[in-house]
């Protein structure tokens, strides 16, 4: 099983589907060794639906190819948060 961009996908990841209008973001799961076409399914918030593995792209390649470096900058963020004091 693969993505678009030819990633091994894996029930479990979260995900992007980009077709069908707007993108879809969810976890995937059900899906079967074998088939990248209309395998599997996404759970999602509002729309849950089948995910065609060939449409997809693992989140983490998205946030890569946003210049996003979760780690560091969920840390920026976190530390912006105030504190309570107590």
């Amino acid at each position: 099983m693969h993505y678009a961009n030819g990633r091994p996908a894996r029930n479990g990841d979260v995900l992007v589907q980009i077709v069908y209008g707007a993108p879809v973001l969810g976890v995937l799961y059900d899906a079967k060794a074998g088939n990248d076409y209309c395998n599997g399914k996404i759970a999602s918030v509002g729309n849950p639906g089948g995910a065609c593995l060939a449409d997809c792209v693992h989140i983490d390649d998205v946030l890569a190819a946003l210049g996003v470096d979760v780690t560091k900058d969920v840390r920026a963020q976190l530390a912006k948060v105030p504190r309570k004091e107590g």
